[in-house]
């Protein structure tokens, strides 16, 4: 059984902490393997289902929906229910969900499965960032941060590299289903290991729970991003803007009941004194924008090499690894400088993730080298390694303990919304441009399209970035 280390000396306490962190790791390396090594299949799976455009951006955008959706609420019930049975619960689920996925018999089967994994992953994430905000000491706290998101970039990194593999090996002619059952060996260690060395939360006092908030939330998240996704696809009804104008209502009703709550001195999801931390929600919005220029382009891009550049699916994993190596080296240098200079280096990753749009916009042309995509690439990961480590630390910063689990569960839902906002706008603007018919040259020319969304949202965030940099230094001068 998993013990309170409050009581044992520091660096025996550290040393477990360290190590209890490694399976936390694992756990989120999986997830992110998940979020990333679908990409390099969706050919395989559009050939073998018959599948729509449609249908294989649900495939992606569900996880993530579900993943956002949830990831609010299930940070709370952290702080409520433990964090650690949290943890071990959602990890349980998402290897049974991903049991499904790769045994799915139809792409609606697989749509089904992937709602479930995303669900359980929102069950399983919040808890890790906030494990580590309660579990490390403040000297070590930013370096856990770091590795954190040096570990998740790992996994991104192996999602196009694994994902090209294994569908190109066809182990046992289960093709591209065997990127759903490699999670199975993994997951069962960081169970295991999690399960051993996790500490049960310092807070072991059960507490009540805000369920109405909680359903208000994913209503919320739920009535934005459907629109957004299928807007295209439908024609646009008038009922899609139904659900738009039921998801603000929703965030309206879901703020006012937090400060009702907080009057009654009950539990809220998302505590008032978030709420009215201006700095905690500036920060997060900014993560959320972030998030919504990158994941769009790099879901395009890894359709674009095989049916624009004719790739094989291992060597579009190649081009694509350049993206998540960078990231993982860039996390490593961010980490190790702590908590010096973070708003430089949130507006220096911005300024790179800008000027690797570009370099793709130029390059990503027919008989272009994979060395001339990968230097775009590069650029765009060491953007997202920079800005996303120092992100965390300003957010977190603004976070007391008790609170670990609704923060952490904040910033990764509204990272997730960006991300599936992202998907889908850019997706949508790939797919208008690239028309009933599509060739090769097609392809290419619909990505060029599509990156200027990325291109002229990372202007814009440069420029606020910039103007907040000036305005912390003024703040500080004074």
């Amino acid at each position: 059984m998993a013990q309170s280390l409050t009581s044992q000396p520091r660096s025996s306490a550290l040393s477990r902490h360290w190590l209890a962190a490694a399976f936390l790791f694992l756990a989120a390396i999986i997830n992110m393997l998940d979020t990333t090594i679908i990409n390099l299949a969706l050919p395989a799976i559009q050939t073998e289902f018959a599948a729509s455009h449609n249908g294989l951006q649900w495939t992606l955008v569900i996880y993530v929906l579900t993943f956002a959706a949830g990831l609010l609420p299930f940070g709370r019930f952290g702080d409520a229910f433990g964090r650690r049975k949290l943890f071990l619960g959602g990890l349980l689920g998402f290897l049974i969900a991903s049991t499904a996925c790769g045994f799915a018999p139809s792409i609606e089967a697989l749509i089904l499965a992937r709602f479930f994994q995303g669900l359980t992953a929102a069950m399983m994430m919040p808890q890790v960032l906030a494990i580590l905000h309660e579990s490390f000491p403040e000297d070590e706290k930013a370096k856990a941060i770091g590795i954190f998101g040096m570990v998740t970039a790992m996994g991104a990194m192996a999602g196009p590299l694994v994902g090209g593999f294994l569908i190109s090996a066809n182990f046992w002619g289960l093709g591209w289903r065997m990127i759903f059952l490699i999670n199975l060996p993994f997951g069962l260690i960081a169970l295991a290991g999690a399960y051993a060395l996790v500490p049960v939360s310092r807070k072991a006092a059960r507490q009540a729970v805000d369920w109405l908030g909680s359903a208000l939330f994913a209503i919320s998240a739920i009535g934005l991003l459907y629109p957004v996704v299928e807007g295209q696809a439908l024609g646009w009804p008038i009922w899609l803007f139904g659900l738009l104008a039921i998801s603000l209502a929703s965030a309206i009703a879901l703020l006012r009941l937090q400060y009702r709550r907080a009057t009654l001195g009950q539990p809220q999801l998302l505590p008032v004194t978030l709420l009215t931390n201006a700095r905690f929600f500036g920060r997060v919005g900014l993560v959320m924008l972030m998030f919504t220029g990158i994941a769009g382009p790099i879901v395009v891009l890894a359709m674009v090499l095989q049916f624009g550049l004719e790739m094989s699916p291992d060597r579009a994993g190649l081009a694509l690894a350049a993206h998540p190596l960078s990231i993982m080296v860039a996390s490593i240098l961010s980490s190790r400088m702590g908590s010096r200079h973070l708003e430089r280096r949130v507006t220096l990753g911005i300024v790179s993730l800008l000027t690797g749009m570009i370099g793709l916009h130029l390059t990503v042309v027919p008989g272009t080298s994979l060395a001339m995509i990968w230097i775009p690439l590069v650029m765009v990961g060491a953007g997202v390694g920079t800005a996303t480590v120092a992100m965390y630390q300003l957010v977190l910063t603004e976070v007391p303990q008790a609170d670990a689990g609704a923060g952490s569960g904040a910033l990764q839902a509204f990272q997730q919304i960006g991300i599936a906002l992202g998907i889908a706008l850019v997706g949508q603007v790939f797919v208008g441009a690239l028309g009933d018919a599509p060739d090769p040259i097609s392809y290419v020319e619909a990505l060029k399209v599509a990156l200027w969304v990325p291109m002229i949202l990372f202007t814009g965030l440069s420029i606020v970035s910039l103007k907040l940099q000036k305005r912390e230094h003024g703040d500080d001068a004074a």
